[in-house]
């Protein structure tokens, strides 16, 4: 495990406000760094330098990476891997030089790093053809559906007080969220609100009690528009994330398809899309129940289409939970799986006319680049694509 120094080291060098001293401690640290310790420090590498112009980048920085790359290579049992576990296998240990090397220009310049289980292959479009079928990413957007039914467009909507719900006030502010504002009074009766996302979009709820909610593309919840009694519930579709107010004897509960999950006070993350194979609740701290079954964080729960539930301890949190820090992130992912998330934040259809490749997929991109930059990444691999329209074809 890399050390707090060590991450303290990594920040300063991806922002550029780093001493020619504290960057020579760096590059003296990587050489002498484990296996582990160094892939752990790589992939905070790749994780921080997204948040900074690429400019800040140190050209001997990036020479030493690519040397100490270059150096595992002639290992023949280490292949991209967080654990002696996680491995990408490969029939061709040469694949090491040409995914290094791209992940580090990747890296450079443009803010995202993949890592592929093949080498690199010619791209299938020039950058040229892409662009002329490029695809912008999603962006904040939702619908609300007032209890009454009517429906106000919140990217279009003005700052400030949306509609009266009871005696509480709808309000979009002034950095663009959604928020209710109580005024305390017990509801004669309950009311509900829907925020629904379209294929593209996402966007940020305040609910009435304070919990605050994080709603991803093609999702929705419904909600009252005040919490009464010694339960709060709410029910959603597609993903989100939670961070959940605490109060005295008065649980959170989300329903979510046929589940649900309640609350102890925490942040955790839902993936229920109808389209995935099993429903995900992923703990990021706190503790929640599912079946009577108390996940406390770093946990991860998945109830498959059978109604089978699996708990995993020490699951990949920041994979979970990426599409909300701004990343597509994916850990040995097959195409469909990459696809899926791809087709929801572009809002673009996926065919595979000749059946779905068997490649593996680990590493992240940024959700602000255009679908082409997407596939410009990905075709890294050796992954090919065609773009018509919102129509994306993934050939062999």
């Amino acid at each position: 495990m890399i050390t707090e120094t060590t991450r303290e080291l990594i920040n300063k060098i991806a922002s550029g406000s780093y001493s020619e001293q504290e960057l020579a401690e760096f590059l003296s640290a990587i050489k002498s760094m484990n296996k582990a310790d160094f892939m752990e420090a790589y992939d905070l590498i790749c994780e921080e330098v997204s948040k900074y112009p690429k400019e800040a980048m140190s050209p001997s920085f990036i020479g030493q990476l690519e040397q100490r790359l270059d150096a595992l290579e002639a290992d023949d049992d280490y292949l991209f891997r967080k654990t002696e576990t996680q491995r990408i296998q490969s029939p061709n240990r040469r694949w090491w030089r040409y995914a290094a090397a791209a992940a580090v220009l990747i890296l450079v310049g443009g803010g995202a790093y993949l890592v592929f289980n093949r080498p690199a292959k010619p791209l299938a479009q020039t950058h040229e053809q892409q662009s002329q079928n490029d695809v912008a990413p999603g962006g904040n957007k939702a619908v609300l559906t007032l209890s009454n039914g009517s429906q106000i467009i919140l990217d279009s909507a003005h700052k400030g007080q949306l509609a009266i719900q009871g005696s509480t006030r709808v309000v979009k502010t002034d950095s663009g969220k959604l928020a209710y504002d109580a005024a305390g009074v017990r509801p004669a009766e309950i009311t509900y609100n829907t925020l629904s996302t379209p294929r593209g979009g996402q966007y940020q709820l305040l609910l009435p009690d304070g919990t605050r909610v994080w709603l991803n593309a093609a999702s929705s919840i419904r909600y009252p528009v005040a919490f009464a009694g010694n339960s709060r519930e709410v029910e959603i579709t597609g993903e989100a994330y939670f961070e959940v107010k605490h109060i005295s004897n008065s649980h959170f509960r989300v329903k979510v398809r046929n589940e649900t999950v309640e609350d102890i006070g925490t942040a955790f993350n839902i993936n229920g899309y109808a389209d995935e194979p099993e429903i995900k609740t992923t703990l990021v701290e706190g503790a929640v129940k599912m079946r009577d079954v108390e996940l406390r964080a770093g946990d991860q729960a998945a109830i498959n289409n059978e109604g089978m539930m699996e708990v995993l301890h020490d699951a990949d949190i920041v994979e979970a939970v990426a599409w909300k820090n701004g990343q597509f992130k994916f850990d040995k992912a097959g195409i469909e799986v990459v696809m899926r998330q791809i087709s929801r934040w572009y809002d673009v259809e996926v065919s595979y006319p000749e059946g779905p490749p068997k490649d593996l997929y680990w590493g992240a991109i940024s959700r602000n680049v255009s679908l082409a930059g997407v596939f410009k990444i990905l075709q890294a691999s050796g992954a090919h694509f065609t773009i018509t329209g919102r129509k994306v074809t993934v050939l062999p």
